[in-house]
């Protein structure tokens, strides 16, 4: 499905907390959405160079959409420390605002576990982003950390969640109920013998991803 071979633009981008490490992979001339795709959580490993976060790329980008990584403060190349949620919401917003003043097109957001929960709560009210994806929504993680996903309520764009129907941070039903929470428009697809991190499933998670772009959002 890709549209031609996507350039890719190293940079940095200018976060509350200093530059933000980026990777930009271009469109095509005639692109109808920009897309910002954001990593795992940086203490456990998470970076921008994740699989999900590159194949969750990929599909945005098969569409001919420039699409921006970043890694989050602290985070490889990037600068400031590690904000427990709180400082990463201004290091989204910053991506989002480049994205923004770089293309003037409207935006799709899609993140990864700790970049869903962090990145949906600052693209949920941001009038730019069009639609958003969030990808193993870390619902109930196995340690100390918790994440409120209350404000899906109230997010009424059109919204993809995609999870392994064995992902360890969280129950069926607890995601499930999650989901159901949510404010429509919004679909929830399962990929079936897939953990947390889709492994062994990364082809159904960017067949999920391109499926629902082409069904939910107006090109």
């Amino acid at each position: 499905m890709d549209m031609q071979a996507s350039a890719i633009r190293s940079l940095f981008l200018d976060g509350p907390a200093g530059r933000l490490e980026a990777l930009l992979n271009a469109g095509t001339a005639d692109a109808t959405y920009a897309a910002l795709v954001c990593h795992p959580h940086p203490l456990y490993g998470g970076t921008l160079h994740n699989k999900v976060v590159f194949h969750a790329m990929k599909a945005l980008n098969g569409f001919g959409f420039p699409v921006l990584r970043f890694n989050f403060r602290g985070t490889g190349l990037s600068q400031g420390e590690h904000g427990h949620g709180n400082g990463e919401l201004g290091d989204v917003g910053a991506a989002l605002d480049w994205l923004d003043h770089e293309f003037h097109l409207p935006l799709i957001f899609a993140g990864f576990s700790f970049g869903a929960a962090v990145g949906l709560r600052a693209a949920c009210p941001d009038a730019r982003v069009t639609a958003a994806i969030g990808l193993g929504l870390p619902v109930s993680p196995i340690d100390d950390r918790t994440y409120d996903f209350g404000f899906l309520a109230s997010c009424s764009k059109p919204k993809l969640f995609v999870s392994g129907d064995r992902d360890q941070f969280g129950t069926l039903a607890q995601l499930e109920e999650l989901v159901h929470s949510a404010s429509d428009p919004k679909k929830l697809i399962l990929v079936a013998g897939g953990d947390h991190f889709f492994e062994g499933r990364l082809r159904e998670l960017r067949d999920a991803i391109e499926q629902w772009v082409r069904e939910a959002v107006d090109m």
